[in-house]
């Protein structure tokens, strides 16, 4: 199907205010994105920061008279639309271009991610099939990447329960699995997320029984001997009392979706129960491990 789509540059002022209007004009989705190169990392709990200069684009259907929808935005807005362009998008199977470029990832040891659609490099080797649909979770972004590298490395995963909390694509509960742990529960904010994974695990032979899935609400109380944690920094640092009572004495954390500049904020939220090992880093990101203290300790 061709599309239109128009390009609107503009302040971060007016940003929030010409998205509406493209969407008044009958704009059938808007995306906003830097202009300049002003990297925003990770925004303050609550806050939806936006750059000092901002594109907004809009994808239109090609059949809308561009003159008109120009206009109708224009009248939202009370002004003339900042420097803006329209373009013929070129109709692409997008979904299929994307699958072309997912390529199988290696994750150390014996365990390979491949996308669901190709044939499995190393037949033999532990092969998690993965289809992630609308939830979070490749394997390529360092963030998920790492900790697969972190279970990968485990030599004794054999019988143990896992928590992959804020699951996504169920990527890290099913490596779990893979490698041996017994029981994975998963767990994430987004209904979607929980839909993918367990998609993802009959995709890859798993019993539902060994990775059911929830909300964060009703997550059982019962602690794991393993909870990893892909998620953010800040979430992170509020979620430590709750990860810590989720781990077993003695048990393993897993967390990552931090920055190189947060990773000690992060731990001194987590030391009153945890011992952490060397921080793991990949570009900018880091993946923390550690080992819950026994109760007597």
């Amino acid at each position: 199907m061709p599309w239109l789509q128009l390009r609107v540059d503009t302040s971060r002022q007016q940003a929030e205010a010409v998205e509406d209007a493209l969407l008044a004009a009958g704009a059938v989705s808007v995306t906003l994105q830097d202009n300049a190169d002003q990297p925003i990392l990770e925004p303050a709990l609550g806050e939806t920061p936006l750059w000092d200069q901002t594109r907004v684009t809009a994808l239109f259907d090609a059949s809308i008279d561009t003159d008109i929808a120009t206009h109708i935005a224009s009248s939202v807005l009370g002004t003339a639309l900042p420097q803006h362009q329209w373009e013929q998008l070129e109709d692409r199977d997008w979904e299929r271009e994307w699958m072309q470029n997912y390529h199988p990832i290696h994750c150390g040891g014996d365990l390979w991610i491949c996308p669901s659609w190709l044939e499995p490099p190393e037949p033999q080797a532990v092969n998690l099939m993965l289809d992630p649909g609308l939830a979070f979770g490749t394997g390529t972004h360092p963030t998920t990447f790492m900790c697969l590298q972190w279970l990968a490395q485990q030599s004794d995963l054999q019988n143990t329960s896992v928590i992959d909390f804020g699951c996504g694509s169920g990527i890290l509960g099913i490596a779990a699995l893979l490698l041996g742990s017994d029981k994975v529960t998963g767990t994430d904010i987004d209904p979607q997320a929980l839909i993918a994974s367990e998609e993802n695990a009959r995709r890859n032979g798993i019993a539902p029984e060994r990775f059911p899935v929830c909300l964060p609400q009703d997550c059982p109380p019962a602690p794991a001997d393993i909870v990893l944690a892909n998620i953010l920094a800040g979430p992170l640092v509020e979620l430590a009392p709750t990860l810590s009572d989720l781990t077993a004495a003695g048990g393993r954390l897993c967390l990552s979706g931090i920055l190189a500049t947060q990773a000690e904020t992060v731990m001194a939220a987590y030391r009153p129960w945890f011992e952490f090992d060397a921080p793991r880093l990949q570009d900018e990101w880091v993946c923390l491990s550690a080992r819950k203290r026994a109760a007597a300790e």
